[in-house]
This record gives C-alpha cells, sequence and structure tokens, in this order.
C-alpha cells in the first residue's frame, strides 16, 4: 500500500502511523484500513456496559478526507443498533457534520471511544440518530454477533478479543464515558436561552446551530463593531454627540454683531436727521 501514496503528505504519515498503533484489537475496539484504500477504515466496537447495547458488538466505516487530521471524518455504522442510523453519515461533535469543533489532536482512536459513550446518549434528533426502545436496542445487541461485513470480511464473532471478566470498569469504558461527556458539556448541552454552555461563557463563541450564511454575518457584524473605536467590548456603542456649548457661544456672538450693526445703523440715522434739520 505504500508504494500507491504520497509518503510525504502530512496525511499519509498520520493514518500509517495511527493504523500501526490500532493493528493489534482490543476487547473494545478494532480499526484498520482497506487493504486497498489507506482513506477509508472499517471498525468494530463493543457495545458500553451497563447499558442497552451491553453484549453487542457494532461495526462501521470511517471514510477520512484528503486533509486529515485537520479535517474530521465521516462516521457510518453498518450494523442495525438502534442508536444510529444504518448506511448514514452520523452527527457527531467529532464526525464531518461538525468540522467547527474537531481538533487535529483527535485521531481515529478517540472517534472509536467516542461512539461507545454517544451510544447511551439521547439522539435528539441529530442527523443520523435514532431513539428505539431498550428492549429494541437490546435484541438488536444479540443479533449483531452474527453480523457479517461485506465491505472487509469481519465477522463480529472474531474481531475483538473476548472480553474479560470485571473489565466494565475498564480503562477504554471509562475514557469513552469522559470523552462523551466532555464533548457534550462544550458542545451539546443547551441553556434556556438556547445556546451552548460554552457560547454562553465565551462571547463570540460559534454558534454550531446557526447556518453558514448566519455564521459569516454574525463574523462580519463582530469585526465592524471590534473595528468601531467607540465600542468597548460589553457595551452598547455610544451615541454621536455633538459639541452643543460651541454651538451656542457660535449663537450669542451671532447676536451681538447683529444687534450691534442694528444700533450703529439707528445712530447713523438719526444723526443725519439731525444734520438734515439744521
Amino acid at each position: 500500500m505504500e508504494t500507491r501514496y504520497n509518503l510525504k503528505s502530512p496525511a499519509v504519515k498520520r493514518l500509517m502511523k495511527e493504523a500501526a498503533e490500532l493493528k493489534d484489537p482490543t476487547d473494545h475496539y478494532h480499526a484498520q484500513p482497506l487493504e486497498d484504500n489507506l482513506f477509508e477504515w472499517h471498525f468494530t466496537v463493543r457495545g458500553p456496559p451497563d447499558s442497552d447495547f451491553d453484549g453487542g458488538v457494532y461495526h462501521g466505516r470511517i471514510v477520512l478526507p484528503p486533509d486529515y487530521p485537520m479535517k474530521p471524518p465521516s462516521i457510518i455504522l453498518l450494523t442495525p443498533n438502534g442508536r444510529f442510523e444504518v448506511g448514514k453519515k452520523i452527527c457527531l461533535s467529532i464526525s464531518g457534520h461538525h468540522p467547527e469543533t474537531w481538533q487535529p489532536s483527535w485521531s481515529i482512536r478517540t472517534a472509536l471511544l467516542a461512539i461507545i459513550g454517544f451510544m447511551p446518549t439521547k439522539g435528539e434528533g441529530a442527523i443520523g440518530s435514532l431513539d428505539y426502545t431498550p428492549e429494541e436496542r437490546r435484541a438488536l445487541a444479540k443479533k449483531s454477533q452474527d453480523f457479517c461485513c461485506e465491505g472487509c470480511g469481519s465477522t463480529m464473532k472474531d474481531v475483538l478479543l473476548p472480553l474479560k471478566s470485571g473489565s466494565d470498569s475498564s480503562q477504554a469504558d471509562q475514557e469513552a464515558k469522559e470523552l462523551a461527556r466532555q464533548i457534550s458539556f462544550k458542545y451539546g448541552v443547551q441553556n434556556p436561552s438556547g445556546e451552548s454552555l460554552q457560547q454562553a461563557a465565551q462571547p463570540g463563541a460559534k454558534n454550531t446551530s446557526l447556518s453558514p450564511r448566519q455564521r459569516r454575518a454574525q463574523r462580519q457584524s463582530q469585526r465592524r463593531v471590534s473595528a468601531s473605536p467607540d465600542v468597548i467590548p460589553g457595551q452598547q456603542p455610544r451615541e454621536n454627540r455633538t459639541d452643543h456649548g460651541g454651538s451656542a457661544v457660535l449663537i450669542v456672538i451671532l447676536t451681538l454683531a447683529l444687534a450691534a450693526l442694528i444700533f450703529r445703523r439707528i445712530y447713523l440715522a438719526n444723526e443725519y436727521i439731525f444734520d438734515f434739520e439744521l
């Protein structure tokens, strides 16, 4: 595979490194690129314990952009599970639906742990999300072990290592829960005003619920405000002020000048009449 790609490409270097790190399966997850495509990976994750997905083994695809890791991957589940739609790109803070929240330091392993951590959470109408009943999800979890991927030939019974006894509180489970909690808190939790807690705490934070056009208009408005010398952050722009004191002085001067001119005309007129009478 190495001869097919530019080994100087940052994306190729990163993916080959991650492929080496994830080569050996664990009892919780496994992922590897296809033999003929370094930018498409197939993965398998075990359902989180103490949830409706406990005992399930779920398979899916990860499609990576050419400029990975600067842009996020797209994640697609292939095993029916009752939480994510099958064959559709799912909407997570670490997926291609939210490039504004993606961090280049995240990896395919991060995505696997996030999927495990997000499975027990509510879909709440997100793209590619489902809200099946607990009974339906448990039934699908049992059937998932018989799934076989036509794309890579993996069978769920053989992909992952056997689950060790007492591993419910393993490091992978704890990482998955913590990762889902952090991402949900940072980008998904809503306050009564409809903003995320991250947005409410930081003025100018990106609002992921806005359309691209609305975000551009918001950025342009912020730039205009920040460029104005009369604007102080956190305050309304000051109104234009006129120097009314200077105008009043000018009016007084003009009035006195006009009065003096009138007085002079009256004085000259009276003097002329007096001379004429003499």
